[in-house]
């Protein structure tokens, strides 16, 4: 519907056909298909985990639309509120449990990455949820002239005309110059979830992070810090952690199995071998 081909049509037949030749050459473990959620797809969850399913994809990750690029331009057209995204999250997160305890094997990496972080000690990488944020730390994207930004969030603020997170150019700057410079003084020094008005006295503090990215392209905040009250990325976070929370205290052996399947990356029946 959203990615058509100049030429007119959809763009998902060449896509499937790309996607038999990858799996072919690397293997299906080897692929995953990251899940842009729009305003058309919301309610249509449950097919689009089936065609997952279909296709021998291992995991979905049901990712909520991020506010730049065509998805800001477009306004209504592609976008929706974060509560209707929460209640289609917990809705499709019940079915993909269903398909589980089915014999379906298929992970939802967002609530695998949440659970890792509730129920184990271990950290998992996950960018979007560190303390400090790790933009620039943990990952940082090259553009094809050279510039360097801490994000493609970032990157794609500058493509539409905003450099406020331009780090340096690999042509121009030291390593030095573009990772330890005053941008990425601020970043690390204002996105400590520990500092943070809203985030430092919050219970799920521990398992969220901070993302001045957004608190910048979506509130203006110069400092990169935002406004936790208003602040979608926020409301979305503590929403879901308090849903997986009330299915952890329901104490279901069925569930428990099936999450603890996805952390430890293990199929449902060696989990449930006494």
């Amino acid at each position: 519907m959203h990615r058509i081909l100049r030429r007119g049509g959809s763009s998902y037949e060449i896509f499937i056909e790309k996607l038999k030749m990858t799996t072919a050459i690397l293997g299906k473990h080897k692929v995953s298909a990251l899940l842009t959620i729009t305003k058309d797809s919301i309610h249509e969850l449950t097919r689009i985990i089936d065609e997952y399913v279909r296709l021998g994809f291992g995991g979905i990750f049901l990712r909520a639309l991020n506010p730049y690029g065509r998805a800001r331009t477009a306004g209504k057209v592609l976008t929706y509120k974060v509560e209707e995204f929460v209640n289609a999250y917990k809705n499709a997160l019940r079915y993909i449990i269903e398909l589980n305890l089915g014999g379906v094997s298929i992970i939802e990496h967002f609530a695998q990455i949440l659970l890792t972080r509730i129920l184990t000690p271990f950290s998992t990488g996950f960018m979007d949820l560190q303390s400090p944020a790790g933009a620039g730390i943990l990952g940082a994207v090259y553009n094809y002239n050279g510039d360097v930004y801490p994000t493609d969030e970032a990157r794609m603020l500058a493509a539409m005309g905003d450099q406020q997170f331009y780090m340096g150019n690999v042509k121009k700057n030291t390593h030095k110059e573009i990772f330890a410079g005053e941008l990425m003084k601020r970043i690390t020094n204002n996105s400590c979830v520990e500092t943070i008005p809203g985030c430092h006295s919050c219970t799920y503090q521990q398992f969220c992070g901070a993302d001045p990215i957004r608190a910048y392209s979506c509130q203006g905040d110069a400092m990169f810090i935002g406004h936790m009250p208003t602040s979608e990325f926020c409301k979305k976070h503590k929403r879901i952690i308090s849903f997986l929370m009330e299915l952890i205290e329901e104490d279901d052996d069925e569930v428990m199995d099936v999450f603890w399947s996805w952390i430890t990356n293990r199929q449902l029946r060696e989990i449930r071998i006494k």
